[in-house]
């Protein structure tokens, strides 16, 4: 009931903020809108593999729907600012954990950010460049499994960033080498398979392409192995949960309180 309270007020929250949140969904289509027409560009002159043109306009498209839902979240989930006013100590002795706490906010901000900011930038590309849906019913399934486990791992590692803050004073560094390094190898800019070989193996041994790239070539049905991705993700989710608990825990044993 606490977690579900938490989720609806963060929603709320949001939406005193719609016509700031237009504002940057306008940005989004313009960058989107830029970087689907130099895939146009390079498709003039090259068949772009497997995707073709008009894939890597769907890909584009998805790509930057999604953002807001899986690497556009709240820096550190916030845990800086209370490392800061020392707020920190008073969120870590109340009788509900911090991690689903905080993780339940930031539901809430991502429930709005699909429903006035995904799903309008989508459809807003898919009317202007005639993107199709998903011709299998299985599809809007396995999708919809795998951008909440998308979000849920973005969830986790910017919540162990926050964490760090404690031992650094601020991890702002930390979010954007995250953000860096998640542009690079998440599939965003182009599909895992065309980076470099190294780039790939790095990748496979990361989350990364289970934030963008799995969510998006299963959406757009072009995954060898939709069932196996979803499998990988579940247990990248678990794996970071665990790690958020038990780095909680060492936040438990770090925080000091008039020195004590």
């Amino acid at each position: 009931m606490l977690f579900a309270t938490l989720f609806r007020k963060s929603y709320r929250v949001n939406l005193q903020y719609r016509a700031a949140h237009a504002v940057r969904s306008v940005t989004s289509l313009i960058f989107g809108y830029v970087y689907i027409s130099i895939w146009i560009g390079l498709g003039a002159d090259h068949s772009l593999g497997e995707y073709g043109t008009e894939g890597m306009i769907a890909y584009i498209a998805a790509n930057q729907s999604i953002l807001v839902l899986t690497l556009f979240l709240t820096y550190g989930l916030g845990i800086e600012t209370l490392v800061r006013s020392g707020n920190i100590s008073l969120e870590l002795i109340r009788p509900v954990h911090l991690f689903p706490q905080l993780a339940a906010r930031e539901w809430g901000k991502i429930g709005y950010n699909f429903v006035y900011r995904a799903l309008p930038i989508y459809a807003f590309f898919a009317v202007v460049f005639s993107i199709p849906l998903p011709e299998r019913p299985a599809t809007y399934a396995y999708a919809a499994a795998s951008l909440l486990m998308a979000s849920y791992i973005s969830i986790c590692v910017n919540y162990l960033i926050g964490a760090m803050s404690l031992w650094t004073g601020e991890a702002r560094f930390l979010y954007w080498l995250h953000y860096a390094v998640a542009m690079v190898i998440s599939g965003f800019f182009i599909p895992i398979e065309w980076l470099p070989g190294p780039l790939q193996a790095v990748a496979a041994w990361t989350p990364y392409p289970y934030i963008q790239y799995a969510p998006v070539t299963i959406w757009l049905e072009t995954h060898d192995a939709p069932a196996a991705a979803l499998a990988t993700a579940f247990g990248w989710c678990a794996a970071f949960t665990a790690l958020s608990y038990g780095v909680t825990a060492w936040m438990r044993r770090k925080v000091e309180v008039q020195g004590g």
